[in-house]
């Protein structure tokens, strides 16, 4: 097996990998560091997150630039602060023997001015985020012109949050580049035209297929209907004793909501969504990576740039519309060799979009029963069992209370304390799942209601989740159901993907805009420049009234009833 000593690093590096630990390079590694080396090719890194691509441009961006001119030389761009400051921790520990060398790392939500005091200080490596490195440039806060090396991390992850035109800025104003090296776990339309356009013959290096999720990840799903979502999410978490993990949802209503119910119910878990100042945001992250939380629950977009070490498992709570955000979201886990579990709780209807993912990601998927309530039970005590027999006692502090246990439970078998030392601890759980219900739903055959039918048209709900009185509307706008509301309208909306948006965010944003549940929606028709959105005429004009006229990023948002315009 190839090491990092023969891959043609400078000796003070392979002094620093040695020294962390790092003996072998990741695939990715290996592949991409004597090809960026050179100094003179642009490259296109394709590679599922956790695989290594920090190291892969790190120690060569290292090796290259040179410690005695104090100026900036390469510009690494990413798409959040976390990942920003991931970034930068990780040079740190790359350029441990390279005294002369500074990495700064500017992000919004920080003080402008301490980040352009460190600039000034003299810089070789810039790590940032677009919307600050921008607000730097115009202020002429850095000094680009000099910029030999351009890095691109996390670039499909950038362009879904809207950042295309901010990275064509960047590039535009780095033109002496000697490379630009771009980073992607996927690779959508929009990144094959940045590298057209600003890349000259790029080196393409590929780690495992693109879309395809990481083999060490345990995917599973399970049935269950709409009203038992939460407690099925409650009963997996009970069900899995030792979980670290991030619970995904679509909007922030739901993270927040979540959260405070499970936190009530005694769980340790806190949320992660777009309302959180900074501060909030730091310390939720701070709690969650010194485990003070046991539990993340979080939006697609709030969780954008966290890498967060030892995850376990990762829950779907709905699964997302595209399938590049679950493979994004369940490479969350799963990292640096280890094994990791990805669980999505899903609706009968969703079953075909399950398939849909499954198939692209080219995995295979296990479909698992809701654990009975007898079941988690039997689980938590193996657990507490075992976290029993393996706990260590410092006798010094016990000893002088030994001989008071001894006389306090003489005359009691050991037995009967094991009994109670049960009692003690699962009184309140075996209550509460005495009389546990079945919670799983059962498929239904292709063709009945919330499946495709045999024509292939999609069935959406008009009414809330398992109403009985819903109808359900197929794509032709035909009803299905016993009537009592449900009939759908266009609405026509002036946003579209140029404004950064793919169907779950947009889904998300106009949930959050409007307060109302996703229930109410059918069909969104998404087009560059504008979007159309099936919903239940009875809620049409409220969501009206609270996107028409609203702004969005400078742009006044337009919204009105569409039968007009089409």
């Amino acid at each position: 097996m190839i090491t990092f000593d023969a891959l043609g690093l400078d000796e003070r590096l392979i002094q620093a990998t040695n020294a962390l630990g790092f003996v072998n390079p990741t695939p990715i590694q290996e592949k991409a560091i004597p090809v960026l080396l050179s100094g003179t090719k642009d490259l296109v890194g394709l590679a599922q997150t956790g695989t290594g691509k920090t190291a892969a441009f790190g120690l060569p961006l290292l090796h290259l630039v040179n410690e005695q001119l104090k100026h900036p030389q390469a510009l690494v761009v990413c798409p959040t602060r976390e990942l920003c400051m991931q970034i930068v921790n990780e040079i740190e520990g790359f350029k441990k023997f390279i005294p002369g060398m500074f990495v700064a790392a500017v992000y919004g939500g920080a003080p402008i001015g301490q980040q352009i005091r460190e600039l000034r200080r003299g810089v070789q490596i810039v790590v940032a985020t677009p919307g600050r490195l921008i607000d730097l440039i115009e202020r002429k806060a850095i000094d680009l012109e000099q910029i030999q090396y351009v890095i691109l991390d996390e670039a499909d992850e950038m362009l879904n949050m809207g950042f295309q035109d901010d990275i064509e800025f960047i590039l535009q104003n780095t033109p002496k580049r000697d490379a630009t090296w771009l980073f992607s776990a996927t690779m959508p339309p929009e990144i094959r035209r940045v590298s057209k356009r600003y890349m000259k013959e790029p080196v393409e290096v590929t780690v495992g297929k693109m879309n395809s999720a990481n083999k060490n990840i345990d995917h599973q799903y399970y049935i269950t209907s709409a009203q038992h979502r939460y407690q099925a999410l409650k009963r997996l978490i009970d069900f899995n004793p030792g979980i670290y993990g991030i619970i995904f949802t679509r909007t922030k209503a739901d993270a927040q909501d979540i959260a405070e119910k499970l936190t009530r119910e005694g769980y340790d878990i806190d949320a992660l969504h777009g309302d959180l100042t900074q501060q909030q945001r730091d310390k939720v992250m701070g709690d969650f990576r010194d485990k003070t939380l046991q539990l993340l629950i979080a939006t697609d977009v709030a969780a954008r740039g966290i890498d967060v070490s030892g995850i376990t498992h990762v829950i779907n709570f709905e699964l997302p519309d595209d399938v590049e955000v679950y493979t994004h979201r369940s490479g969350r886990t799963g990292r640096a060799g280890k094994t990791g579990v990805c669980m999505s709780i899903v609706h009968v209807r969703e079953l075909g979009k399950m398939r849909q993912i499954q198939t692209i990601v080219q995995v295979p998927f296990h479909k698992l029963e809701i654990p009975s309530g007898k079941d988690v039970c039997r689980k938590q005590f193996y657990h507490f069992m075992d976290k029993l027999l393996q706990l260590e006692v410092n006798h010094g502090d016990y000893e002088a209370y030994v001989p008071m246990l001894e006389e306090k439970f003489a005359d009691m078998s050991k037995e009967e304390i094991l009994k109670r030392v049960a009692a003690l601890e699962f009184d309140r759980f075996l209550k509460y799942y005495e009389n546990a219900e079945d919670l799983n739903a059962r498929e239904q055959r292709r063709g009945e209601r919330g499946e495709r039918s045999e024509r292939g048209e999609r069935l959406t709900v008009g009414r809330g989740e398992g109403d009985r009185r819903g109808s359900y509307s197929d794509t032709r706008g035909r009803k299905f159901g016993n009537g009592g509301g449900g009939d759908y309208t266009k609405l026509f909306v002036n946003l579209g993907t140029k404004d950064g948006f793919y169907k779950a965010s947009f889904l998300q944003f106009i949930l959050d805009m409007s307060e109302l549940q996703k229930d109410v929606l059918g069909r969104i028709d998404m087009k560059e420049m504008n979007s159309w959105i099936e919903i239940d005429k009875r809620v049409a004009s409220q969501m009206i009234r609270s996107i028409d006229g609203k702004n969005y990023k400078g742009r006044r948002i337009r919204m009105n009833e569409a039968d007009s315009r089409r």
